[in-house]
């Protein structure tokens, strides 16, 4: 065998494994995900999933790769190809996330538990795709507040959103709770007169800085410090002078 096709072949029994650990997760939850129960359902010997996964946190991190990548990928070609009213495109990635939360309910929990483990990849080319969404909010004049404090407040807040309806009992959840969080986001991140752009100050300098980056005759270091001037100054404490 050459190393291709050795290659290959390991990449095909890796596939297997993560796809049976995934069917798994998905119909009999996160306790049924053992080493045993997956070696069975792949038809592999139990050192195999050692030897490419290092561990049962290993494969668990693999298969919320597996599903995440496949949901982000989704998301990524739907927001590159957005065109239009970007706070309405916001609105179908919120619930779009939130829909992806409560049919993987298993999984979206292993992902929220990483704690100061950091963020998988997928979760992180995730917070791109929102970070993609809320530059177009910023670039239409439309954000009240900064991109990065805008991108954190959406970010919690819909995982937040998500972790408080898989804690309810699916027949008593709240089903305008969803609509309800992302219309009380936007109230603390858009102008009061979101058709009409606003010439505050503020608003002034969040619209700038989406163009920071393109300045021409000036170098990667100023282009930084001008961004974070900009960002010092929106979420300082107003004074008066």
């Amino acid at each position: 065998m050459t190393a291709a096709q050795d290659t290959a072949s390991r990449d095909e029994v890796r596939l297997g494994i993560v796809a049976a650990a995934s069917q798994l997760l998905r119909e009999q939850g996160a306790n049924a995900v053992t080493t045993r129960a997956v070696a069975q359902a792949a038809g592999v010997q139990a050192p195999t999933i050692y030897r490419l996964f290092g561990d049962k946190n290993g494969l668990i991190d693999a298969v919320a790769e597996h599903v995440m990548a496949t949901y982000v990928a989704a998301k990524s070609a739907a927001v590159h190809a957005a065109e239009g009213d970007p706070v309405a495109d916001l609105r179908f990635g919120w619930r779009a996330h939130l829909e992806f939360g409560l049919a993987n309910p298993e999984l979206y929990a292993l992902i929220a538990g990483r704690g100061t483990a950091g963020l998988s990849p997928a979760t992180a080319a995730g917070i791109e795709v929102l970070r993609t969404r809320v530059r177009r909010l910023a670039a239409a004049g439309l954000l009240a507040v900064d991109e990065r404090r805008a991108l954190t407040m959406i970010h919690a807040a819909g995982n937040g959103t998500v972790l408080a309806l898989l804690e309810t009992p699916p027949a008593k959840r709240d089903s305008g709770l969803g609509d309800a969080m992302f219309d009380a986001v936007l109230s603390s991140i858009l102008v009061s007169t979101p058709a009409t752009p606003d010439t505050t100050v503020s608003a002034v300098a969040v619209t700038f800085a989406t163009v920071v980056p393109d300045l021409p005759g000036l170098t990667d270091a100023e282009r930084a410090l001008m961004t974070e001037w900009l960002h010092r100054s929106l979420t300082s404490p107003h004074e008066n002078p």
